[in-house]
Formats: structure tokens, sequence, C-alpha cells
């Protein structure tokens, strides 16, 4: 008896159907090739050969002698099928031992496991040589209910609707008490610069006298050390803090639990920062009776927020895009298919409706006319003409007669056809793209991955940057002082210099982790 081995082989540069095609046939003619199948959207070739008569590399050199790339794959694991059912009727663990006995001496099954907790059962198996009804049947035998576990072909995982909402309403948060902070902040600044100009030239024009009563209304005191503008922003900015950074807060604590640092730690450290020490800043002035107002950063989370969540916002948009022609895709996939027995000179012996994960390789499947077809395979018998433009996007019919291949997805028009299945389950044409499109979605663009990296070690050095801003400061101030006075205008001259050196140095390093911080690498 000749021993039959089989290979993968990884096919680059093929195009289309033909060169699938043109591989096969090549193939077939050389000695000890058996069969082969190649699959045109997992660039893969599955080779049954004669080990005494040719090798692996072999094989990939015939391919590369057609002009197509060809390496052998070294893990030859691919090829087995897993199978996930759920059997009913298991009592205890001899009903287990039972089942997983009796499919491990079955030709054909590679591993299998059994957990009664759960009632499922998981199987590996080669498809050469068995297939999931006959596994199903082996069970069956033995007294045992069994299923599959039914696959959610909603594609609901890929759904970005959620996600879309709550980062939308989280930046139309933010945007609509940023712009009035905004608004005040930019009047303020213009107010200064004229007010500065006045003061330059000693001559106050009757304008620039609003100017100053203006400006002075948002320096007004409501209470001792707490201004109408810092009132507002503060007001303003609250909402913002809480509503605008709820999710942030989440991910944030998420990333720190798990003792990483990324994107949302960094803005959330800025902002409660900002935030926490403006707040405290306006406490103190208050509780001192400032005459002249603090400097505040109550502008720095709405803003930055609103880029962020905007940011968010349109990349879930972005992948909601996607993810529903990937949804369109999955509902191409037939359900079931009718798989027939055939005696000999194809005649019809019997008829069955399976579910589409049930067909095995080698099973002929019939679809009739508006029928989907099920899986990939190749005609036997029939003629008619398939519509295969959802695959290839050829928008006329292609004609088919025994010996070509049909996609799964398409749609059979006008003749009823005998197809026998080669590729099923998940090497179908239609799932190989559903998959690719998968994993260009959950795979990260390079850049990402290093913008992510990076910033797994930019949280902790802008944070420690701060840290040492703070110290800094604080020894310039108690070994020469006039350089902080220098800087920090319109100190109260009633406190003592020891405050003053901390609030300054304080200052510097809120100011550095402020800017620092999220903006650059966030919003790019």
């Amino acid at each position: 008896t000749k021993t039959i081995s089989k290979c993968y082989v990884q096919v680059t540069g093929m195009t289309c159907a033909s060169c699938v095609a043109n591989i096969e046939r090549n193939l077939r003619r050389e000695d000890g090739i058996h069969s082969i199948l190649v699959a045109l959207m997992a660039g893969k070739a599955e080779v049954r050969y004669n080990p005494a008569v040719i090798h692996p590399s072999a094989i990939a050199e015939l391919i590369r002698e057609l002009g197509f790339g060809a390496t052998v794959m070294e893990n030859c694991g691919e090829g087995d099928g897993i199978l996930e059912l759920v059997v009913r009727g298991m009592t205890c663990a001899s009903c287990v031992h039972k089942i997983e006995s009796t499919l491990m001496k079955t030709n054909g099954v590679l591993y299998c496991s059994v957990a009664l907790a759960t009632n499922k059962a998981h199987i590996k198996y080669d498809p050469e040589l068995i297939g999931p009804r006959d596994v199903i049947q082996a069970i069956k035998d033995l007294g045992f209910a069994t299923s599959l576990v039914k696959k959610d072909r909603s594609a609901s995982h890929l759904d970005h609707k959620q996600e879309i909402r709550q980062w939308k309403r989280s930046f139309v948060v933010s945007l609509v008490f940023c712009i009035p902070v905004m608004g005040l902040m930019i009047y303020m600044m213009v107010m200064d610069s004229q007010l500065a100009d006045a003061h330059a030239h000693h001559n106050m024009s009757s304008k620039e006298m609003e100017a100053l009563h203006s400006s002075m209304v948002l320096e007004y005191q409501l209470l001792p050390g707490l201004s109408v503008m810092n009132f507002l922003s503060f007001l303003l900015c609250v909402p913002v803090q809480m509503f605008g950074g709820w999710h942030f807060y989440i991910q944030a604590y998420k990333a720190l639990k798990h003792k990483t640092a990324n994107m949302d730690v960094l803005i959330v450290l800025a902002t409660t920062i900002a935030f926490a020490y403006s707040f405290v800043i306006l406490l103190v002035a208050m509780a001192e009776k400032a005459k002249v107002n603090p400097v505040t950063f109550f502008d720095t989370p709405p803003m930055l927020f609103v880029f962020i969540s905007l940011g968010r916002w349109l990349e879930h948009v972005a992948k909601g895009k996607t993810s529903e022609a990937l949804a369109r895709l999955i509902s191409l996939q037939a359900t079931e298919a009718t798989i027939v027995t055939l005696g000999p000179d194809n005649v019809l012996l019997s008829e069955e409706q399976v579910d589409v994960e049930l067909v095995q390789r080698g099973d002929i499947v019939k679809v009739i006319p508006g029928g989907k077809f099920p899986v990939d395979g190749r005609v036997i018998e029939g003629h008619s003409m398939v519509d295969e433009s959802l695959i290839t996007g050829e928008a006329m019919p292609v004609t088919k007669k025994p010996g070509n291949t049909v996609i799964a997805g398409s749609i059979n028009q006008n003749g009823s056809l005998l197809i026998s299945a080669t590729h099923v389950g998940a090497d179908t044409t239609l799932s190989q793209i559903v998959k690719l499109v998968e994993e260009a979605q959950t795979s990260k663009a390079p850049i990402q991955q290093f913008a992510d990296k990076l910033s797994g070690y930019f949280v902790p050095s802008i944070v420690a940057v701060s840290v040492v801003t703070l110290f800094a400061w604080i020894i310039i101030g108690f070994v020469d002082f006039e350089i902080v006075e220098k800087y920090f205008l319109g100190y109260n001259k009633s406190i003592s210099t020891a405050e003053v050196i901390i609030r300054f140095a304080f200052q510097a390093s809120i100011t550095v982790l402020c800017i620092a911080c999220p903006c650059s690498l966030g919003l790019a």
C-alpha cells in the first residue's frame, strides 16, 4: 500500500480563480502527487503526496516554477477540524468517560474533551478521515442527544453603535461647556493686552476706559478672593469633569489596576490635577481674602476633553463603517445545505437538510435555482449561470458546468447543480474574507502600537519631570528668593516667603503636567 502524507504550502501571488486552476492542473500531472487543493483567500495549498516519490520542498519548487511564491508551512495542525457540541443526557463522570474513550478510538479523531458541568464537548478531528456528522452520529449511537453549539451569525461583537453614542454624548457635553470657557479666556486675554497698552501709554481713550470697566466686571470679586471669571470657569468645568470625563476615569482606573499607564491615565491625571489645584487655590485665596485673583487652570479640562472625545468618537464611527460591511458579508452566508447521496451513474438516492457547519469535505451538495451555495466546491453535474458579484464584483452571471469551481455565498440562477464540497466551514472563501477583515480591524497600525508603547514610558516620565520641577523651584526659592519674586507676579505680600515659594513651585509643576501631558500624543 502507498503511504500518503499531507503537507501545506503557503502560496503568494495568486490573484484569481484561474491562478488556482493553473496550479491545481499542473501539479496533478506530477508523479507522487495524489491530490491538491488550493484556497485562494487563505493563500494556502493542501497537498497529499507519496513521500517515497516526492518531498514537500520539491512541491513548493514546482509551484514556484509556475511563477508564484511558495513556502512549505511547518505546522500542519492547521488542517484539523474543530467541533464544539452540546451533549445532553450525561449524568455522571462515567458517561463522560464513555463518550471520550469511544471517540478517541474512532479513526480520525485527534482529541476529545467533554465537560459534564457545561454539557459541552470539544473535538479535534482530521477532516480527511472523518467529518462532524460522523462524530455526532457516534455520540448519538451511545444514546446521548447532541447538537452543534449555535454560532452567533449576527456579528453583534462588531457593533460599535453603543460606543459611538457614548463618545458623541461625551463630546457634546464637553463642547457645550467648553465654548463659554474659551470665550471668557479669549476675552480676558484681549482685555489684558488692551490694559497693558493703556498702561504703557498712560493716556486712556474712552474706549479703553470701557474695556477696563468690562474686564473689571469679570475680575470683580463676588467674595474676597473669588472673582466672577474664576467662579464662572469653575461652574462650567464641574459638569465636564463629571460627565465628559466619566469614560476616561473608568478606563484610567482599569489601566492603573493592571499597573499600566495609557493615554487615559495621562488625560485623567492632567485634568484632575488642573481641576483640583485650581479649586484648592481658589479656596486658599478665599480663606486669605486675597486682593489679587489667583491664576487658575479651569480652562484646561474642558478643552482637553473636547478634543480627545471628538477623536474617539470619529475613530468609532470609522470602525463602525467597516463593521457594517463585515456584518453584511457575514449575512451572505447560507445557513443550511441540502446533502444528497448518489448511487451508481449519479442517481439520487436520498437528500437531507443539514446545518452548514455539518457539511463535510467531499459531500455532494445540491443547489436549486435561486439558492445560495453553502460551501466552496466543484460542479459534478448540471449547467447553470451563477451570480458571483457579491464576492468577485463581476456583474454578469458566470456559466458553470461540470469541473468548474463555485464560491460559497454566490447565488445559483437558472439550473440545478450538484457540487462536491472542497472547502467547508472556516475554509470557505467568504469565511476567509470575513476573517481577514476582522484581523485587520483588531490589529493595530504599527504607528499606533508604537504610540501606545511610548505612552507607557511617556506617562511616568512626564510625572517625573513635573515632580522635578516642583522640587527644583522649591530649592531655587529657598536659595535665592528674588528669582521667584521676579516670575511670580502679584503674589500677596502679606503671606510668608515659604508659602509663596511652595505656591509658585506647584504652579510651575502643574503647568508642566497640563501642557506636556496628553495634548500631543492624544490628539495625534
